[in-house]
């Protein structure tokens, strides 16, 4: 059983406690949490959420733990982890969104944390990794990313084409729901078009998936170009892959190759819009009606992906991996 800390309780350590608390990961126990935000306050957003609805089973705060379902969880309220002790920890998920030094990024091994999984890309990991794309290189690392949930999408698609067909180039768009790095109404940020209110436009920006991609699939870096478009939705984005391949290929060929895939790659066969790809667990759901294939070869994949319930899913599945 790997013994597991989450230490920054946001947006993807509260899904991620939501996901386990499903019971689909059993060699996993969660055996803290750490935020800077006030105890009943992290309790209160984790009971009751905005996207995913108030939770199904019981959460309260007692005595200094945040109790799910009968099981007490200690609630630390620290700003820097490593002042805590975490001996005998197998896996920090280090998810304030702040690990991007490898002084920050250690802070979890300094408490006496085993391994580091970081929710988001890190230069400061050892391994930027990617479930179904490069996992097979997850060894011993101290620190471990998590790549990015438009990356997760990304790679694997991306790899199983390349392996099946040959990618010979391609361009991918994102269309991203907003997130908390953009404003709600008009407000200086990064750049100017990220400045914008978020919930009243369509945002056209940059993906980091551009360079994660490259990270994680080096053999077909500068091959796939990638951009985002950033749209008032909370939850649930899209990629749009577009593909040129060495091989032509028809479109049962596609669809038979994609319905071979589980787990990491779903599909769906339905008519469906984001919000019914809710809490969906797969990397990406890719819709079988939107895949095209041109008669000059030019193939067209959409897939829809749950970017905080579908990556906090990938986020256990690498701490069980990597405990």
């Amino acid at each position: 059983m790997a013994r597991v800390f989450i230490n920054g309780f946001g947006r993807i350590g509260r899904t991620m406690l939501r996901a386990w608390a499903t019971g689909k990961w059993p060699g996993i126990d969660i055996v803290g949490i750490n935020d800077i935000a006030a105890p009943d306050l992290c309790a209160y957003l984790f009971a009751y959420d905005s996207v995913f609805g108030p939770y199904a089973g019981t959460a309260e705060l007692q005595a200094g733990a945040l109790v799910i379902d009968g099981k007490a969880i200690p609630l630390y309220q620290t700003p820097d982890v490593s002042g805590l002790n975490l001996s005998g920890v197998d896996i920090c998920l280090e998810c304030t969104g702040k690990a991007n030094t490898r002084d920050i990024a250690e802070r979890g091994l300094r408490a006496g944390a085993r391994r580091i999984l970081i929710s988001g890309p890190s230069d400061a990991a050892d391994l930027t990794m990617v479930l179904g794309a490069n996992d097979h290189l997850l060894a011993g690392q101290a620190v471990v990313s998590n790549a990015s949930c438009t990356t997760n999408a990304l790679a694997p698609v991306v790899k199983l084409i390349d392996d099946t067909w040959g990618l010979q180039t391609g361009w991918m768009t994102t269309i991203h729901c907003y997130t908390g790095s953009q404003p709600t109404i008009d407000a200086p940020r990064g750049d100017m078009l990220r400045s914008r209110a978020a919930g009243l436009s369509m945002v056209p920006t940059t993906t980091s998936a551009q360079r994660l991609l490259n990270q994680v699939l080096p053999d077909i870096a500068g091959r796939v170009e990638a951009a985002a478009v950033r749209v008032p939705t909370a939850s649930v984005s899209a990629i749009d892959l577009t593909v040129t391949l060495n091989t032509k290929t028809t479109l049962a060929d596609v669809h038979a190759l994609i319905r071979q895939q589980s787990g990491i790659i779903g599909h769906t066969d339905k008519p469906l819009v984001s919000s019914d790809l809710r809490a969906r667990p797969e990397s990406l759901i890719i819709s079988l009606p939107e895949t095209r294939v041109t008669a000059g070869g030019l193939v067209r994949i959409f897939g829809w992906y749950d970017n905080e319930w579908g990556f906090s899913c990938r986020m256990l599945d690498v701490a069980g991996m990597m405990g």
